[in-house]
């Protein structure tokens, strides 16, 4: 793996580092306060291409390569891990579930749309009684003609009041666990589906999170993605990308964490003097540092044998595993360089510790990413 950066690379990072300054660090606060980030960013998101990384610019997307997609991941992270779950999930999760595993039709339906930042999308996997165990889902589709009729009820999904589309996934016949589980896209204006938002949450509170319930929601055929029972392989091959995404928005979290000790630490003084000089101070910022730096090269990893066309399933589940606990310890520690005014929202620490807490759950629990690695490993799956 070469881990010089070309040219293109660069200057992604670079217009991922300007859009992050102009559109939404300077909002960042009141966004958390508010518990809702401005829906015009979508827009925004869409206008500079970063909807459209990796997909085929036939389709309106902007091509590029996964290292480009996961340096813009960091910075969004590093800006508002808000902003940037709504690319993760409307492009990560969605769009390019869409390029690999659609039709020419679905394609051409929602793919435009979603790259552009006029269309965003949810993944409606995760219900209220599974969570991490997705092959048991409640959520039934039943066949009626040419249509399906879906009945069932969806929880924390990242995107779930915005969305103008839902990859939805539900039973479809008595084949039992994840053999039984098909997807579908459903327009989220159906007849049926309501949706109520999440509020009160610990973290990523600007983001739209919501609960779905769908009461005898009517589909056509032609909605679902992929053949019938094949949901939950298209489930699990977007959530091996996903969380290459998810371990890229913690090392912008964890960078982020580190660049404000490092400025707080040098401006602030105590005892005679800025608490850089003090030791136990400079173990707590060396100590973020070398889990930014550790993350982030797990993450490019996955992203390089991506592009290759290597397996990497569960490359992506070590760095989302490191990468998610990484930016807990990142934050927690430079909360503890902020001592008393880390405590408080006006400095940017406390927001960045409630963000990476939920990064530990969320697309596969650390538990649940340490069996997965486990099974890789030794062919034995731990129950």
């Amino acid at each position: 793996m070469n881990l010089e950066l070309s040219e293109e690379q660069h200057a992604v990072r670079q217009l991922a580092k300007d859009f992050v300054a102009r559109e939404v660090t300077p909002h960042a606060t009141a966004w958390d306060r508010a518990e809702a980030v401005d829906r015009s960013v979508v827009g925004k998101l869409g206008e500079v291409g970063f909807l459209g990384l990796t997909l085929d610019e036939a389709y309106g997307g902007s091509g590029g390569d996964h290292l480009s997609y996961c340096l813009v991941t960091e910075e969004l992270g590093r800006g508002d891990s808000s902003v940037r779950g709504i690319v993760s999930v409307s492009l990560g999760l969605v769009a390019k579930s869409i390029g690999q595993w659609g039709s020419e039709e679905q394609k051409q339906r929602w793919l435009p749309g979603l790259t552009s930042g006029s269309l965003v999308g949810c993944f409606g996997l995760t219900e209220p009684g599974t969570g991490s165990d997705a092959g048991n889902l409640a959520t039934r589709a039943v066949r009626d003609g040419g249509d399906y009729r879906i009945t069932g009820t969806k929880m924390f999904i990242t995107n779930g009041t915005w969305a103008d589309v839902v990859l939805l996934f539900a039973r479809t016949g008595d084949a039992p666990g994840h053999k039984g589980v098909s997807a579908f896209l459903v327009p989220a204006d159906s007849p049926g589906l309501a949706r109520r938002p999440i509020h009160g949450k610990l973290g990523l509170r600007g983001q739209a999170t919501a609960e779905l319930v769908l009461d005898d929601v009517r589909v056509p055929a032609s909605a679902m993605l992929a053949p019938e029972g094949r949901g939950f392989a298209v489930a699990m091959s977007a959530l091996a990308k996903g969380r290459m995404s998810v371990a890229a928005g913690c090392v912008g979290i964890a960078q982020a964490a580190l660049d404000a000790a490092v400025g707080y630490a040098t401006q602030r003084e105590q005892f005679g003097g800025v608490i850089a000089r003090h030791q136990l101070v400079q173990e707590l910022i060396s100590d973020i540092s070398v889990d930014v730096d550790a993350a982030r090269l797990l993450t490019w990893r996955v992203a390089d044998l991506i592009d290759r066309g290597e397996p990497f399933a569960t490359e992506s589940s070590k760095a989302k595993l490191f990468a998610s606990e990484a930016a807990v310890r990142a934050a927690n520690n430079a909360l503890q360089v902020f001592g008393g005014y880390g405590y408080i929202d006006e400095y940017p620490v406390g927001k960045l510790l409630r963000d990476a807490r939920v990064m530990t759950l969320y697309e596969g629990t650390s538990q649940i990413q340490k069996l997965v690695i486990g099974r890789a490993l030794t062919g034995v799956s731990a129950f």
